[in-house]
């Protein structure tokens, strides 16, 4: 930022665009705080806005994906589940993911859908794809009580693993985030993006412990299950609330580092486009 003096002493400021990495600003973030609480707002309501059935959209979703994956994968297939009930398995794992790949979904497109907000007015442009996941969480406690229903129905009571479990859903906010940037800022430039992410879903829905167990995998091969940030992030939900298994913290510990390779490339390439959005979009 320049600032020159005119012949009538009027200072100009010329905002020119940062070289190079642009660390980002904690402290501009928190002086925006307010927007980005309106923005997560703004994505509840519109997201169930003039429905029937509100947030209960929320349950119907996760749940009917287990009815139908128990009678398919459960009942016909016959795809082990640790031996425990598989609509309990599946429903734990489908948990973390419906949220996931509705924060994907939702954040991959969020700035194209924020054109206009985002070529007249300067803020952290960040905020609009983690507002979007922000709001999915509200989804992912709402549908949380199905799972505890659940729970006391198979007499499962959790043991000392659910200490992990704010921390899992810190992890699965940070991948959501991780990719969602990544997304978003591609999306900006390619839109392509935006027919491939229902695409990229589905496929890393199926590569992901979802369905089945990691016990499946032969043991030699598990620590590439865990190369998907998702996978042992799902294989720990699991063990942590249902408590039949103990936590495999080496899977756990691969994800997370890739988890953290995922949001910081993501903050990465994000910072680097960000200059170009309001151009583009």
């Amino acid at each position: 930022m320049n600032k020159h003096m005119t012949n009538s002493t009027i200072p100009i400021t010329i905002i020119e665009p940062k070289k190079g990495w642009i660390p980002v600003d904690l402290k501009e973030i928190w002086n925006y705080r307010e927007l980005l609480y309106f923005l997560t707002k703004r994505e509840i309501q519109v997201r169930y806005k003039q429905t029937v059935l509100g947030g209960l959209w929320a349950i119907i979703q996760p749940v009917f994906t287990m009815i139908v994956f128990t009678l398919f994968f459960g009942r016909l297939a016959r795809i082990p589940s640790d031996g425990i009930p598989y609509p309990i398995f599946v429903y734990a794992g489908l948990l973390p993911w419906t949220y996931f790949a509705n924060a994907l979904s939702s954040s991959g497109n969020s700035l194209v859908g924020s054109a206009n907000l985002i070529s007249k007015v300067y803020f952290p442009r960040i905020i609009i794809p983690g507002s979007t996941s922000l709001a999915g969480l509200l989804d992912f406690f709402v549908a949380m009580i199905v799972l505890f229903a659940m729970m006391i129905y198979y007499q499962f009571v959790p043991g000392i693993g659910i200490l992990l479990f704010p921390f899992l859903i810190g992890l699965t906010f940070l991948c959501a985030v991780g990719v969602g940037l990544w997304l978003s800022a591609l999306n900006v430039q390619y839109r392509d993006i935006r027919y491939a992410i229902p695409f990229i879903i589905q496929l890393w829905m199926f590569v992901s412990p979802v369905i089945y167990p990691v016990s499946m995998v032969p043991q030699k091969y598990q620590w590439a299950l865990a190369l998907n940030p998702m996978g042992g992030v799902i294989n720990a939900y699991r063990a942590s609330l249902l408590g039949h298994l103990p936590v495999d913290w080496f899977l756990l510990g691969i994800s997370t580092v890739i988890i953290l390779i995922i949001f910081t490339s993501g903050m990465y390439y994000f910072r680097r486009m960000e200059k170009t959005f309001a151009d583009v979009v």
